[in-house]
Order: structure tokens, then C-alpha cells, then sequence
């Protein structure tokens, strides 16, 4: 298996970067369209452990949209042959002082492009 084939490895990081603008935004559409449609679909949150898209759906639909911005750090994708990757960073906000978000990704590629399978998110005191 090659890892990290650069025009795969480009094609996740464009994603990624959809999908970051789409949370920051609540363009719920794109987030939705972003992780797979599956029942076997996870993502457990800072506040939040959901199974299945349509709980994750739910989830996006009925959180807030304000105090979204942020601010990533330590990005790294990292592609697995041509359908599997995961990309993992580290996420700042204003509003939450001494706290770093951690946040990691399982993605795979489609019949609808590549799409989130697994997501974790938690956040931490930061390191002195």
C-alpha cells in the first residue's frame, strides 16, 4: 500500500478544508454531505457520543452556530492507498482560554466522494 500519493493526498486535504469552512460557517448541508450515510457512522464529541448518520444529523442540526470560529494547528492528513485517509489537528478557540481541541477523522472515498466515517473530538487543558 503507498501512503500519502500526493493527488490523493490533495484531494483529502481540499476536502478537509471543505469541510472545516462548512463547521465554521453552520453550513449544515455541506457537513452532512461530508460524513457517510451510514448506520455504522460514529462521532463522538466534546459533549456527545453519536452512532449513525442520522443521530450525527440531528446533532448538527440543532447545535448553535454561534462561537464557531477557530483556529487549527498541527494539521496532518495522512492517505492510506487511494480511498482511505485520516487527518488529525489541534483547534483554538478565543473563547475557551487554556484549552486545546483535538480533533481526528476517518475518511474514505465514495460513491459520493470522500466522507467521514469515524470523528473524534475532545478537548483538554493545554500543556504548560
Amino acid at each position: 500500500m503507498e501512503i500519502n500519493i500526493p493527488e490523493v493526498k490533495a484531494e483529502v486535504e481540499k476536502v478537509f478544508a471543505d469541510y472545516e469552512l462548512a463547521l465554521v460557517t453552520n453550513d449544515v448541508d455541506t457537513l452532512d454531505r461530508l460524513f457517510l450515510d451510514a448506520p455504522t457512522t460514529i462521532r463522538y464529541g466534546g459533549g456527545e457520543n453519536l452512532y449513525g448518520y442520522d443521530e450525527i444529523a440531528a446533532f448538527r442540526s440543532a447545535r448553535s452556530s454561534t462561537d464557531l470560529a477557530r483556529r487549527l494547528e498541527r494539521t496532518v492528513v495522512t492517505t492510506y492507498g487511494t480511498s482511505f485517509a485520516t487527518a488529525s489537528t489541534l483547534f483554538y478557540r478565543d473563547s475557551a482560554p487554556g484549552k486545546v481541541g483535538r480533533q481526528m477523522q476517518t475518511w474514505i472515498k465514495t460513491d459520493n466522494g470522500w466522507q467521514v466515517a469515524a470523528a473524534h473530538v475532545s478537548i483538554i487543558s493545554e500543556a504548560a
